[in-house]
């Protein structure tokens, strides 16, 4: 019975040969068929079911999600009081330069009056002295002559 099997293992391997051959060209060409689509479903995939599948991912994550969304007010609230100071602090700036003018233009007109006050103080000193020195000078000079 080996010595049958074996004669019939001779006689077969050239059919097997031929069955291996086939099938390997059967292969590459099924390789061949299948890889451009295979190509094709993955960008269909990626394009069009990913995005979706991705999405309601997305909105299932939002949905389940224990931590409440972020308000918005809180940082407008902080922007407006900013504002509201800044505004407030501008004010006061224009009111506080607009009385140190006015002040400034009294304290220049105040010395500007004491200026002549004094002017007219020593004028009036100046001609009383003049006034009684001059008649001791006339005398002065008389007795000289």
């Amino acid at each position: 019975m080996k010595t049958r099997a074996v004669q019939t293992g001779h006689r077969m391997a050239p059919m097997a040969d031929q069955a291996r051959t086939a099938a390997a060209q059967r292969l590459e060409e099924a390789r061949y068929w299948a890889a451009p689509r295979l190509e094709s479903a993955a960008y269909g995939f990626e394009h069009e079911v990913a995005p979706k599948v991705s999405t309601m991912l997305t909105d299932a994550a939002r949905r389940i999600d224990p931590t409440p969304a972020r308000s918005r007010r809180w940082p407008m609230f902080a922007l407006l009081t900013g504002l509201a100071v800044g505004t407030m602090g501008y004010m006061f700036y224009r009111r506080n330069a607009q009385q140190w003018t006015e002040h400034m233009k009294d304290s220049a007109s105040d010395a500007s009056r004491w200026v002549n006050e004094k002017t007219g103080q020593t004028t009036e000193s100046t001609d009383r002295m003049a006034t009684n020195v001059s008649p001791k000078a006339d005398e002065a000079s008389r007795k000289m002559s």
